[in-house]
């Protein structure tokens, strides 16, 4: 039995000018629902995150690892433990990025889209999704295909909503008008974003206020550099020590020397640099939601607090600001740029 209380805990945020609202902070499968996980880890994450009234989880075909095991593993967490729940959970994938070798197994074609959310669907046991979206911009496929393949996907049935992530803010504008015009309009854009990547506000955010579009801001922890766990060092088993989405090469003394004023701060608002990296990011109205990760029930929950505290005064955004700089952590600019 879920929690009776699990809608009284977070605010939910209208996502555009659309009809659904989404929690402030939404979970990511991205890390550590893979099979290199334990699966009673991934299903106490899972439970306790409903319980505490997160709504949306988000996937991609290619999480893992290996690719697809992070949806396989969600949809028998789902399957078995939340079934009953189905209607009141938002789960979005998204197609774009490598996932099967060839010419029709990556970026942006509809041959792909549509084979890929078939793939997920089937992996994860379920009939629709309740948002798709295109991974990334695809600069050798026209648009208008693209964005006919997430028209047909809502149009079948097999996803409710259409979205688009890592889209430049022109590119973004052309999504949106070809969707109208097919009459499935854009729902969410979902770009990196957080203190040391703060490329959405050159444009972006206007864009899609414009367009009636949600914003959900992944990365807001800048891959992990925004937890406070490398300010003296890289622990063993953390992502950087690892190579994967964060490399040393962006642990250099400036970028620290920022992280460091920026924890200084939070601990004068009485929160951990994540908690108010969270916040942070969600200060602007337009972000529909931030989207954590998270290894343990107790990381969960110490993200969701940052919940409690989302007021800034204008000295402490002042201040935030001096040292919310570009840090070259935004692996996903290409896409942005095309």
């Amino acid at each position: 039995m879920a929690d009776s209380q699990r809608y009284e805990r977070l605010p939910y945020r209208r996502c555009g000018r659309s009809g659904l609202k989404l929690p402030a902070i939404s979970l990511g499968l991205w890390h550590n629902f893979g099979d290199d996980r334990p699966l009673d880890v991934q299903r106490a994450i899972l439970r306790r995150a409903f319980d505490l009234g997160v709504t949306h989880f988000d996937l991609a075909n290619n999480y893992g690892p290996p690719y697809g095991s992070a949806e396989t593993n969600f949809g028998r967490v789902l399957r078995e433990d939340l079934a009953p729940y189905r209607d009141e959970i938002i789960i979005s994938t998204k197609a774009g990025y490598d996932m099967w070798p060839g010419p029709y197994g990556e970026w942006g074609s509809r041959k792909y889209l549509l084979a890929s959310l078939d793939q997920s669907l089937r992996r994860m046991g379920v009939d629709y999704v309740d948002i798709f979206y295109s991974h990334r911009f695809d600069p050798e496929t026209p648009l208008e295909e693209t964005m006919g393949a997430l028209d047909r996907a809502v149009r079948s049935g097999k996803a409710l909503y259409a979205g688009i992530s890592s889209y430049s803010p022109e590119r973004t504008a052309e999504a949106a008008a070809i969707l109208r015009e097919m009459g499935t309009p854009l729902l969410i854009h979902q770009p990196s974003y957080s203190m040391l990547n703060r490329w959405i506000e050159g444009g972006l955010l206007d864009t899609l206020d414009r367009e009636g579009a949600g914003c959900i801001a992944f990365s807001p922890l800048a891959q992990g550099m925004l937890t406070g766990k490398y300010l003296d060092g890289v622990p063993e088993g953390s992502r950087a020590s690892r190579g994967t989405s964060l490399s040393t090469s962006l642990l250099t003394e400036d970028n620290l020397r920022h992280v460091r004023t920026l924890n200084r701060i939070a601990e004068g608002r009485g929160q951990s640099l994540a908690q108010m990296a969270l916040a942070w990011s969600l200060r602007d109205g337009r972000v529909t939601s931030a989207l954590i990760g998270a290894s343990s029930v107790a990381q969960l929950e110490e993200n969701l607090a940052a919940l409690d505290r989302l007021d800034f005064t204008p000295d402490e955004l002042a201040a935030i600001d001096r040292d919310a700089v570009e840090a070259g952590i935004n692996i996903w600019a290409a896409s942005s740029a095309a």
